[in-house]
């Protein structure tokens, strides 16, 4: 369940910035704005109490957006909002009859506008709101809503889940926001499975197998703090935490909670072949592997420049991360955070390894090639190349190559073909500590939780540089970032120890 986001009669809190609204054109990015038309706070924590706050924003809302204004009707909040309105009802919260005509004209709305030039997540969202609605009305126009809305989700269940349970957009953020989707669909089917006609009951595209291999590559792509990583469009607070979409999915599959797998000795790796992840886990570390290619290639307006990047946490802290999102708005953050430099891997040339531009928009992108995964009980060996440069002059060629055992990661980046620069960036976690010895080629990193670990260079030259971290929307923090200038031989090679 999200947290409140409505903190008194007509104040929201989204993205790190509160507001009382006094109407609903607000001067706000085009995110918050939208957040303020989704109604999320309706089932939120202890939404009950703030029932009478509930009922005072929805009749303002109708007042206040005629059908069609922009943004509240559209595609994308009109479908979450219809089914945020639907869930409360059928809490037994009131929904007046004013409120159930302006829900039936918002269905109507949607249906004449889905989001086909998007497609993706806000196809999923368009199709479940039609779901939801067909089954809460009844009549000819519910039964079309309910047909239209599982054709939909027939046809992109099977495209946007991957064969290892990912979401084809390759961001944890919005995986689990897809797998509180579908948890809510096959929540809903069953509380209606009397009104669903037997050429769908049950709705085909809500099989357990889709939801269970969903689970296990949340689990999968998480943190041991319990939270995701940042891969692509990924920031916490915007889904519900993946404990709490876990325990809400665990309540409608009726599954236990799925594990992950472990082997005879003290490596343990999963594969995430489909959606192009690695994670392997060794005595006190965890490590995320990014080996994927960038998305579907006509969908990446949530790709970001970070082909070959990784994450590592010791003793539970996040000790080497990727930069986060703080902002969808276009401008120099939002390019700079999908930038290949907000990343922990390799920058060529001062250029991104994808060509991220707008806040949406990939043009010449990388693809993963030459992958190898040697994994033993003991060992995880990983190299894979990308060819996100071949553009360039030189047409340079990243390669970079893991080693992961006990107490210890290897990780050696070269660059085959002729280039200006290089740069191999280990971004730290704000909370982490660098120190250098006096040689330059090593030092200690200091956790949190005061725990250490060790750096040292076989090949290229350090330097400390200042970077942000942004977790959450709304958010940009000050931090470290370990940078590798390569050796003339055109190699970096670092070790972390512990």
């Amino acid at each position: 369940m999200r947290a409140a986001s409505m903190t008194a009669p007509m104040t929201f809190s989204f993205l790190g910035e509160s507001r009382h609204i006094g109407g609903w054109e607000v001067d706000a990015p085009r995110l918050w704005a939208y957040n303020l038309h989704y109604f999320d706070d309706l089932n939120a924590q202890d939404a009950a109490a703030r029932r009478a706050w509930h009922v005072e924003a929805i009749q303002s809302w109708i007042v206040a957006n005629p059908p069609l204004t922009a943004p509240g009707w559209e595609p994308y909040p009109t479908s979450l909002r219809i089914v945020n309105w639907i869930k409360w009802a059928m809490g037994g919260a009131p929904l007046d009859p004013r409120a159930i005509e302006s829900l039936a004209l918002q269905v109507r709305a949607l249906e004449g506008r889905l989001e086909y030039h998007l497609l993706g997540n806000h196809l999923l969202a368009n199709a479940k709101a039609l779901t939801f609605a067909g089954l809460f009305f009844e009549g000819k126009e519910a039964d079309a809503w309910l047909a239209r809305g599982a054709d939909i989700l027939q046809r992109e269940m099977d495209e946007q889940i991957l064969p290892d349970g990912g979401h084809f957009e390759r961001s944890p953020m919005y995986h689990s926001i897809v797998l509180e989707d579908v948890a809510d669909l096959m929540n809903i089917a069953s509380a209606f499975a009397d009104a669903i006609p037997s050429t769908r009951r049950p709705l085909a595209a809500l099989r357990p197998d889709t939801l269970q291999r969903m689970r296990a590559w949340l689990l999968a792509m998480c943190h041991p703090d319990g939270e995701i990583s940042f891969f692509n469009d990924a920031a916490i607070g915007i889904a519900p935490s993946p404990g709490e979409v876990e325990r809400y999915a665990r309540q409608i599959a009726g599954v236990a909670s799925p594990a992950l797998p472990t082997s005879r000795g003290p490596v343990h790796v999963v594969r995430l072949p489909d959606s192009g992840y690695i994670r392997a886990e060794a005595p006190e570390a965890v490590l995320l592997i990014d080996v994927a290619p960038l998305g579907p290639d006509y969908l990446l307006g949530h790709a970001h420049a970070d082909t070959l990047s990784f994450e590592l946490s010791l003793w539970g802290e996040r000790l080497i991360v990727n930069g986060g999102t703080s902002v969808y708005e276009p401008g120099p953050v939002r390019s700079a955070e999908r930038g290949t430099a907000a990343h922990t891997t390799v920058e060529i040339d001062g250029e991104d390894s994808s060509e991220v531009w707008a806040a949406f928009r990939v043009a010449r992108r990388a693809h993963p090639v030459s992958l190898t995964v040697d994994a033993t009980d003991d060992r995880l060996e990983v190299a894979c190349s990308h060819d996100g440069y071949r553009w360039l002059r030189g047409k340079p060629v990243h390669r970079r190559a893991w080693s992961l055992s006990p107490g210890r990661l290897w990780v050696e980046d070269r660059v085959e073909g002729a280039y200006r620069s290089a740069v191999a960036r280990f971004h730290l976690h704000p909370q982490v500590q660098i120190s250098v010895d006096a040689g330059g080629e090593g030092g200690m990193l200091r956790l949190a939780g005061g725990r250490e670990a060790r750096w040292r260079l076989a090949s290229g030259t350090a330097r400390i540089d200042e970077c942000t971290y942004s977790p959450e929307f709304g958010t940009r923090m000050p931090a470290k970032c370990l940078s590798v200038d390569f050796s003339a031989s055109g190699k970096s090679c670092l070790e972390v120890s512990w």
